[in-house]
């Protein structure tokens, strides 16, 4: 055990003096447990969290062979996938309730009582000097390999064991609000998702199955140039594209559209074709069909095309999109790509214009929604890097 000059940047009251510097192996306490396939649920360790197969793979993975060993990992017990392409490990913490399996090649461990699991989890997950020690154990072709053995050669800076279970308690309850979070927000998604499908009228159909209270009647079945203006693009000439944003923004494609708005990404000086605020952005090119909005005057390339719609006719090719409409243009082609004729002869179902915007405002609601919680989702996720660099050393 050897002294360390380092100390964080932000501490919680009550708690000074240097934190010692450890080798893991005077922390961790390796778990040899093996058993057969069919005693407990199998699980799959990724750098997204630790995930029993019947959930990773939607049902059983096929080939699994209960009958193989496999290594046990107690409920609160720590395990990794050895092998990287990237040099990138991500330990995951049984957090289940009780015990499961994983492949034998997997280590698992915990730690004894000099060092706070919660802790010492998310100094190896966040910690820039533990990717470097990873990124050193590459030996050649293209897997790195962090096996137990080595991974207890790696040193780290820990304080008191009630400071630890201070700080990894915080980051565990900051990790439960990003959950949290991220749950809600996927519960959004499929509740649109739903009201999408019943909403609007299925194939062969003319009437939704769900309708705002005062509508009735049929849908007409119409093409898309008929209740909208449509707008192809045409990219500018390579030598007029800029990085200065007093210039014209350029949408060429997928790229230049985030969470469903125009990110301005590229410039330039050259007006082609053009898309004013509040139009829609639809990709023409792979990815066929992904639609976005536009806060900004901007000039289109020839990856996208520009609607003049509603919130209405936004929202109806955002599940033509999920409905996966634009496949069967593309399907033979070597590039994934739709026309104006493809376009704008789109046949589409409305109700009267009343209904659409009653339908409009009620999933734009919904998306605001959705929009707001992925900013507070965003916020929590900064807010915890900001710590993860002053509260470790």
């Amino acid at each position: 055990m050897m002294k360390s000059s380092n100390v964080p940047a932000v501490r919680f009251n009550g708690f000074s003096g240097e934190w010692e510097e450890y080798q893991l192996k005077e922390i961790l306490k390796e778990h040899n447990e093996i058993s057969k396939g069919d005693r407990y649920p199998i699980a799959t360790s990724s750098r997204k969290g630790l995930f029993l197969q019947s959930d990773y793979f939607k049902g059983e993975r096929s080939g699994i062979d209960k009958s193989l060993d496999f290594h046990l990992v107690p409920n609160n017990f720590i395990t990794y996938r050895h092998m990287s392409d990237d040099s990138i490990f991500h330990f995951n913490k049984n957090r289940t309730g009780s015990p499961i399996l994983v492949s034998k090649e997997y280590p698992v461990f915990t730690t004894n009582k000099d060092a706070y699991d919660e802790f010492v989890i998310r100094n190896l997950n966040h910690s820039k000097d533990f990717t470097r020690f990873a990124t050193m154990q590459k030996k050649g072709g293209t897997r790195v390999r962090l096996y137990f053995n080595v991974l207890q050669t790696y040193k780290i800076n820990i304080p008191t064991i009630h400071e630890q279970q201070k700080i990894g308690d915080f980051f565990k309850e900051l990790d439960d609000r990003i959950a949290l979070q991220q749950r809600q927000i996927e519960l959004l998604k499929e509740s649109k998702q739903g009201f999408l499908q019943k909403m609007f009228p299925k194939d062969g159909e003319r009437v939704p199955e769900v309708r705002f209270e005062g509508f009735s009647g049929e849908w007409s079945s119409i093409k898309l140039k008929d209740v909208t203006t449509i707008t192809m693009g045409h990219s500018p000439k390579g030598e007029n594209y800029t990085d200065n944003p007093n210039d014209y923004i350029l949408v060429q494609g997928n790229a230049d559209i985030k969470n469903g708005w125009v990110k301005p990404r590229v410039w330039t000086k050259e007006i082609t074709k053009q898309a004013f605020e509040g139009d829609l952005i639809i990709s023409v090119r792979a990815p066929v069909g992904e639609i976005g909005k536009t806060n900004y005057e901007v000039v289109i390339g020839r990856g996208v095309a520009s609607i003049r719609g509603n919130d209405f006719i936004y929202q109806t090719l955002k599940k033509m999109k999920g409905d996966d409409y634009w496949r069967h243009y593309s399907s033979g082609s070597t590039f994934e790509s739709i026309n104006s004729s493809d376009l704008k002869n789109a046949l589409i179902k409305v109700p009267s214009k009343e209904e659409q915007q009653k339908i409009g405002e009620f999933f734009k609601q919904l998306d605001d929604n959705i929009s707001l919680h992925e900013k507070e989702l965003e916020l929590l996720k900064e807010t915890k890097r900001g710590f993860l660099q002053k509260m470790f050393v």
